[in-house]
């Protein structure tokens, strides 16, 4: 079912509802209402009456004047006056026959009684005299509120509730369309929206609502989109590329080698190229490779406790031995005095992968000048800084760094392949961590690694 109808039929089936509870309140409170007070108005006129019937005319004047001045009679309004004899019983004789015996004996009983016969509405009194003589007093009248008001009354709510099924169903329609209609531009605005123009973005309403939020959301989505879309772009461009650089110096080396007779030196040193791109090419496959598996959320990896010390240490030695020439400062002035701050939960070799990666960079673009490698924790966390005083990365190729195979543009005289900082980015994210790079041209890069403490939980 469409939102659209949804909304219709809701709204419908509420104010129905509403209407029908509503109305039914009000027609039961005024109509109880209506028995209440008529009631009493003939219990007070009882009194009245029998003060007047009942009692001398000369005490009773004033009461005589007050009934005729202000209480008007009522329609079909009657009086019955009945002598209690001394065995507390009135003759059944003298009592009509709309009136019951047993209404006259609750009378007498209770002191006061009420009763009603189809619209006829009756009630009485036990009165004493001043001559200690007991009557029974009883008025009965029409009760012309509910024969006449009640029935207004209930014919101005069905009329309501006519009117209500008619309205309200077109009220809802036209609400609906106000609210659906901004949704409806939503989706029209995305239905053009493909991977050929993904910078197209959605028109954000000017009300700070759901909607709003909905559209922001999306358009963030979007950005996330272009951005893979634009990163996997440039990855195929860049992968087929560095692929076909090899490929073509082996192809280009054997067919000059099959072009004629050649002497075995002229083979060997042809074969020593092709080897030589071969294995450029082997090496550029596996960190391809490598480098996609460490693009998964690193469930299927073994994670075991890792000291981040150590971690550093070893690193740094395995460093030493790839670069004879490098040297690594290491910082520890900044380690806690609880070491078990310093486990981390963590697939070793892969971690011991990317701090070397990151560190032969640092020592690579330094050219020669020693790199700087300070461990700490803060909170929770376990912080792994390295700090170069190379070539730095121009400002506005900062946001490119992550993108495999990219290449700083004043890294031309320095060998590479541009995917070390992926694969590092990637294997920290496996470990819940961050890496942020700060770099100025010419005066320095700066790596920051945050990684989380173990929390005693695997």
């Amino acid at each position: 079912m469409k939102i659209h109808n949804k909304i219709i039929y809701l709204v419908v089936s509420i104010f129905l509802i509403y209407t029908f509870l509503f109305g039914g309140f009000i027609y039961y409170s005024i109509a109880n209402y209506a028995y209440t007070d008529f009631y009493k108005r003939l219990e007070i006129r009882a009194v009245t009456a029998a003060k007047i019937k009942l009692e001398h005319p000369t005490e009773v004047s004033s009461i005589k004047e007050l009934h005729q001045e202000y209480l008007e009679k009522l329609p079909h309004q009657k009086e019955y006056f009945f002598e209690v004899n001394e065995m507390g019983a009135i003759d059944s004789e003298l009592v009509p026959l709309e009136i019951r015996g047993a209404f006259i004996k609750e009378v007498i009983q209770q002191g006061s009684a009420i009763h009603n016969h189809q619209n006829l509405f009756y009630s009485g009194i036990h009165y004493v005299s001043t001559e200690n003589k007991e009557y029974v007093v009883v008025i009965s009248a029409e009760n012309y509120f509910n024969s006449h008001h009640i029935a207004y009354l209930k014919n101005l709510l069905f009329t309501s509730l006519i009117y209500t099924i008619i309205l309200i169903p077109i009220i809802s329609v036209v609400f609906s369309r106000t609210l659906v209609h901004p949704i409806n531009n939503i989706i029209k605005e995305v239905k053009k929206i493909s991977s050929e123009n993904l910078h197209l973005r959605l028109m954000m309403p000017n009300q700070n609502d759901s909607l709003s939020r909905l559209t922001m959301t999306f358009n963030d989505m979007l950005d996330r989109l272009e951005t893979s879309f634009e990163t996997q772009k440039n990855f195929i461009s860049n992968a087929s590329h560095e692929l076909n650089t090899p490929l073509t110096s082996i192809i280009g080396q054997a067919d000059v080698a099959l072009t004629k007779l050649r002497t075995s030196d002229e083979y060997i040193e042809t074969i020593k190229i092709i080897l030589g791109e071969a294995e450029k090419l082997e090496q550029k496959t596996k960190a391809l490779l490598f480098m996609a598996q460490t693009g998964y959320n690193g469930k299927s990896l073994k994670f075991e406790i890792v000291r981040t010390d150590q971690l550093v240490l070893d690193a740094k030695q395995t460093v030493e031995k790839i670069d004879r020439d490098s040297k690594v400062c290491l910082d520890f002035s900044l380690l806690p005095e609880i070491p078990e701050k310093l486990k981390i939960n963590g697939n070793g070799q892969l971690l011991h992968l990317a701090l070397c990666n990151i560190m032969l960079n640092a020592f690579k673009y330094s050219d020669g000048q020693p790199i700087n490698v300070a461990l700490g924790v803060n909170g929770k966390k376990v912080i792994i800084i390295i700090k170069d005083k190379g070539i730095g990365i121009p400002e506005d190729e900062i946001k490119y760094i992550y993108d495999p195979f990219f290449r700083a543009s004043n890294t031309k005289n320095y060998e590479g392949y541009g995917i070390g900082l992926p694969l590092a980015r990637n294997i920290i994210k496996i470990h819940n961590g961050q890496l942020n790079v700060q770099s100025v041209q010419n005066e320095g890069t700066t790596v920051r690694i945050d990684l989380p403490i173990f929390n005693g939980k695997f």
